[in-house]
């Protein structure tokens, strides 16, 4: 098949940037959207030009860390799909193709498709975890949990931080990757003892970061690839007024 790609080249976030464009033919429709970028970065290489950057590692829909705009979409046409789990063939002969980073002022452009989530990692830091200091650790089956608080916490964990609920919505607001960092915890009892502190401390980074505010359009669980529900969005509402109490 061949491809008509349009992609943001920015060299960094104090730089501007435009779009590009690139033509492949006889791409193998079974190959991944990420290996047809390799293909594109090699021959940008051998013709002595600036490869396309983007974030990936695992390659497997794991560890969050591709993700780029797919023709105005979060990784892409596809449901509950990363970009590097995408394949060619989810596209036709001829496409257009336009390729953008996530647009946050969060998630300032490091440089191309690339951009700088570590927000995230200052959410998670500021109370996203069990500390040390609440007590002795228990055996696990001797804490009594509900299937259903199970399941639902299970499901809140799945997050893979990968920003696609901050790219989707209209006012980058991060409540849903934070909601379900909350939420995973919130529902365990293993979280309880730290439960006010965590929700007030983690939702205060949150706005600290530059994240803009939530307004229930759902857009963030429509494209989150994980199925991240809305029902973490109230139980963090939730938290936070009991917290408040």
């Amino acid at each position: 098949m061949n491809i008509n790609l349009k992609i943001w080249r920015q060299k960094s976030d104090h730089q501007d940037g435009g779009l590009r464009s690139y033509r492949l033919e006889n791409i193998d429709p079974n190959i991944s959207f990420l290996e047809m970028l390799d293909i594109l970065n090699i021959k940008l290489v051998k013709e002595k030009k600036d490869p396309v950057a983007f974030d990936h590692d695992c390659r497997e829909g794991i560890c969050g860390s591709c993700g780029f705009m797919i023709n105005g979409r979060p990784h892409g046409p596809q449901k509950a799909t990363t970009v590097c789990q995408l394949h060619m063939r989810a596209f036709n002969n001829e496409d257009n193709i336009l390729l953008e980073p996530f647009r946050a002022e969060a998630f300032p452009v490091i440089k191309d498709l690339s951009v700088d989530r570590k927000a995230f990692d200052r959410i998670i830091s500021s109370g996203g975890y069990v500390a040390v200091d609440t007590g002795d650790v228990l055996e696990a089956n001797s804490i009594p949990v509900t299937k259903e608080d199970a399941d639902e916490a299970f499901l809140s964990s799945a997050c893979i931080g990968c920003g696609a609920c901050v790219a989707a919505c209209k006012n980058s607001s991060a409540m849903l990757f934070t909601a379900a960092k909350v939420s995973h915890l919130a529902l365990l009892p293993q979280g309880e003892k730290e439960g006010k502190e965590r929700v007030v401390n983690m939702v205060a980074t949150m706005d600290e970061e530059g994240f803009g505010a939530c307004t229930n359009t759902g857009a963030c669980s429509a494209e989150c690839p994980k199925e991240i529900g809305q029902t973490n969005i109230a139980r963090l509402n939730r938290e936070f007024i009991k917290s408040k109490i």
